[in-house]
């Protein structure tokens, strides 16, 4: 599977800029999403797409089905007035309605679409199931997405199924031509759909467990294979795009240019600011890496929330005397019943060091979640910091660099992080020794290391920790254990070392938090 070699913040940015074009909705925001659909909140101006790197294709198949995606999500904002969830059967027939009535309204603003919205087709069909597969009445549900979208189903039914499919799939499109001619909306679709559903004998509330089954991206073998199935899907809905020249659908020329400009400047920018700062030290290259894998929007919501006064540098703190008198402080007998505005100020330059040894190998996608969550709320709160961490890659010790002080947080950082595999042993003196020219050339306030063993050489790891220290840099380390208990020895171990300040965790989620708690100490 190739992936797309664009950064996220990239396509992010191109997706927010689309979406709010083509629904004239100037709110509307895009995330990637970890889920098996896309999801589009109106209430919340939000889109949910799925991440590129999970589709089938080349890199430019990838960016027009990422791209045609945002076409149909803008459409759904501009167009429909509720989108029901896909996990029962009510919502699920609603939506596949109202995809083709939002498509058929969409094209006619936007009539360059309709090559890209075959070609999207094809991929879409290619992604659906063979009804073998698929049990029960959920099968039916299939069967009528299938039928109705893309004029065909994936295998064989009982004839007596397939006539309910046949009947529900033209009673659809009455439904649908109606509304289009007389200008009815969502809700008025609502009111048929039990209509559809009758006649697929189907019960509102069933569980749809299928809304999106993907493939293995392995599904084609030829070229060949993919314009029959392009020729095949143009025919089929020929009767709503008209007729479409194959080869303008296969091509795309204007976006391929799009497309094209877009690797270039991505190539241009994808490293630009880095360099190995010392021997010893190196930057992981590859950029076919899925990052959304080990982003943790929940955590990383919270903490946010939870240290949004530091953004400001200003918070609300209670005192014996000063400007402000409150008064249900004092009624409820405070001893510090007045108010004053405290600057919180952080101003350290922090180094945090990550051990990827194997002893984490099977918690390492949530270990690489706390961290991405740590360096994301540093950004927000625009902390200075840069990020290392070190492994064995093949039978060498290596520290690698994620993120520079002097370059900004993005997703490239991401790909980096998420790409260093646990491995090897605990080596943190040669670690601190590749580290030490660009320490002593940088001198940071903190240089926080996380790690969950002991090191290899604890007499040599004393002696450069002295040896930092010396320069001025405050050592600091958390002890990443499997319970407290584990924690707290790995923590007094560390202890032992010379370290200034050692904390321990059991929870991997807490790292963040420990890590700010050092900060607001400074």
């Amino acid at each position: 599977m190739q992936t797309l070699h664009l950064r996220n913040d990239t396509l992010v940015e191109i997706a927010t800029f689309l979406a709010r074009r083509w629904s004239e909705k100037d709110k509307i925001t895009v995330e990637f999403s970890d889920k098996r659909e896309t999801q589009t909140k109106l209430k919340e101006n939000k889109i949910s797409l799925v991440s590129p790197e999970r589709l089938a294709g080349t890199d430019f198949d990838k960016y027009r089905q990422f791209r045609t995606a945002i076409w149909y999500e803008a459409m759904r904002i501009k167009f429909c007035k509720k989108i029901l969830s896909n996990e029962h059967a009510f919502g699920f027939v609603l939506n596949t309605l109202e995809t083709r009535r939002i498509e058929l309204l969409g094209r006619k603003v936007w009539r360059g679409m309709d090559a890209e919205m075959i070609f999207s087709y094809t991929y879409q069909w290619l992604y659906r199931p063979q009804l073998a597969n698929v049990l029960g009445k959920h099968r039916i549900v299939e069967a009528f997405y299938q039928y109705f979208l893309f004029g065909d189903i994936k295998g064989e039914m009982q004839p007596s199924y397939y006539d309910k499919i046949t009947n529900a799939s033209a009673r659809a499109k009455e439904i649908v031509n109606e509304a289009l001619e007389k200008k009815h909306d969502t809700e008025w679709i609502e009111k048929k759909i039990p209509e559809i559903l009758k006649i697929l004998d189907l019960d509102a509330l069933v569980t749809i467990q299928i809304s999106l089954p993907w493939k293995n991206p392995g599904l084609l073998t030829t070229q060949q294979d993919f314009v029959k199935a392009v020729q095949k899907t143009a025919k089929n809905r020929e009767s709503d795009f008209g007729k479409i020249d194959v080869q303008n659908i296969l091509e795309s020329t204007s976006v391929a240019e799009e497309f094209k400009v877009l690797k270039d400047e991505n190539r241009k920018n994808e490293n630009k600011g880095l360099g190995t700062e010392s021997v010893g030290i190196q930057i992981p290259g590859s950029t076919n890496v899925d990052e959304t894998r080990i982003y943790d929007q929940d955590l990383i919501s919270n903490l946010k929330t939870k240290f949004k006064e530091w953004k400001t540098s200003w918070s609300e703190q209670h005192v014996v005397s000063g400007d402000e008198f409150d008064e249900e402080a004092y009624a409820e007998g405070h001893h510090s019943p007045f108010i004053t505005d405290v600057k919180k100020s952080i101003k350290a330059k922090i180094v945090i060091l990550l051990d990827h040894s194997s002893s984490i190998m099977d918690q390492q996608i949530q270990y690489k979640k706390a961290t991405l969550a740590l360096c994301e709320v540093l950004s927000f709160l625009k902390i200075k910091f840069s990020v290392y961490a070190f492994n064995t890659t093949q039978k060498q010790v290596v520290c690698w660099l994620v993120k520079p002080e002097d370059i900004k947080w993005n997703n490239a950082s991401a790909k980096r992080l998420a790409q260093i595999d646990a491995n090897g042993g605990t080596p943190l003196a040669e670690v601190y020794e590749k580290m030490y020219p660009s320490l002593r050339s940088k001198k940071p306030d903190i240089f926080l290391t996380l790690s969950d063993g002991e090191p290899s050489d604890p007499d040599a790891v004393r002696y450069m920790i002295k040896s930092l220290k010396a320069l001025g840099i405050r050592m600091v380390a958390i002890g990443v254990g499997r319970d407290t208990f584990g924690a707290t020895n790995i923590a007094n171990n560390l202890k032992y070392l010379g370290y200034e300040n050692t904390l321990a965790v059991s929870r991997l989620k807490d790292i963040p938090n420990r890590v700010l708690s050092v900060l607001s100490a400074e």
